[in-house]
């Protein structure tokens, strides 16, 4: 199906650049632009309104900014006459305020009063802990992910495992800061969803390279784990190919609530399958992995179990 004798690893300098490239850019627009927190983080009012016909987000909007709210996230909710309405918090104003201020602001924008579903607020205290606790989630999960691999493969491919979890998640956090993207709650859910999909797309490469480690001797670990690659090449585009699919439509279909998580997980999925081609198995190949690192170890007295 697809061509089987591509040299992945004759092209690992033109990835090293690539990817480079793309980490310099993340990292870049993080320290300048850094992450548009959702009220998740920073804390704020969430308001939820149901109109008697289809909103126009626009005209609310509008409303919205005459009433001082020019920050505020409004989107549908389910349906065109469900609205979720986020505002940051602002010093002075109570939260009951504050809501009242947003249904006038809605009202202004309907020939009818609006429905006022539910009202939610978050502390910026609850919104430093959600962020603290969401950063260590992600280191955590580094750890955890560099012992498996380390006890289930080698610390060489621990190394290069971590290393390409890094890459992946720096990438996604970048794209979300370049384009000014609101992160929240279910955007990091994503970002941790990216390090499971990516580190089991990399635990397959790596286990055919350890295979192949073990039955081509004669042959130079370059070109073991270029035959690695392509073997499990079909195996990877395709489980991508297909998780793709559903995550454009959930990004095109889903609506505004899950639209960023499909995105953040679309990004990931695409950057983690090069990143298991491209940087953990280059990296590996790097620290000079051999084949004595894979070999089974001879237990003692093994050679003489065979003899009468």
């Amino acid at each position: 199906m697809f061509k089987q004798d591509i040299d992945f690893l004759g092209k690992r300098k033109l990835a090293l650049i690539f990817s480079s490239l793309l980490i310099v850019i993340s990292i870049g627009s993080l320290i300048v632009n850094g992450l548009k927190l959702g009220i998740d983080f920073t804390g704020g009012t969430l308001v939820e309104v149901g109109y008697k016909e289809s909103a126009d987000l626009t005209v609310l909007r509008n409303s919205l900014a005459e009433a001082g709210f020019e920050d505020a996230t409004v989107q549908h909710f389910g349906t065109t006459k469900d609205v979720l309405i986020r505002i940051k918090p602002q010093d002075g104003v109570s939260n009951a305020m504050l809501s009242n201020k947003v249904i006038d602001a809605a009202n202004k924008t309907s020939a009818e009063p609006v429905d006022k579903r539910r009202v939610e607020f978050v502390g910026p205290q609850v919104g430093d802990e959600l962020a603290e606790d969401g950063g260590l989630a992600l280191l955590y999960s580094m750890f955890g992910i560099l012992i498996y691999v380390a006890w289930r493969f080698e610390y060489k491919f621990s190394l290069g495992s971590v290393a390409a979890l890094f890459h992946d998640v720096i990438i996604t956090l970048g794209f979300f800061s370049l384009f000014q993207m609101e992160f929240d709650l279910t955007v990091l859910a994503a970002v941790l969803a990216v390090i499971g999909y990516s580190l089991n797309d990399t635990i397959v490469v790596y286990d055919r390279i350890r295979e192949n480690f073990r039955t081509l001797r004669a042959d130079s670990p370059e070109n073991i784990m270029n035959i690695s690659l392509n073997q499990t090449l079909s195996r990877t585009l395709m489980t991508s190919i297909t998780t793709a699919i559903v995550l454009v439509a959930l990004a095109l279909l889903g609506g505004e609530i899950i639209h960023n998580f499909a995105i953040a997980l679309l990004i990931g999925v695409g950057i983690g399958t090069y990143s298991s081609i491209y940087v953990a198995s280059p990296i590996v190949l790097t620290l000079g992995i051999s084949k004595e690192d894979l070999m089974l170890p001879v237990k003692e007295g093994e050679e003489f179990d065979g003899m009468p």
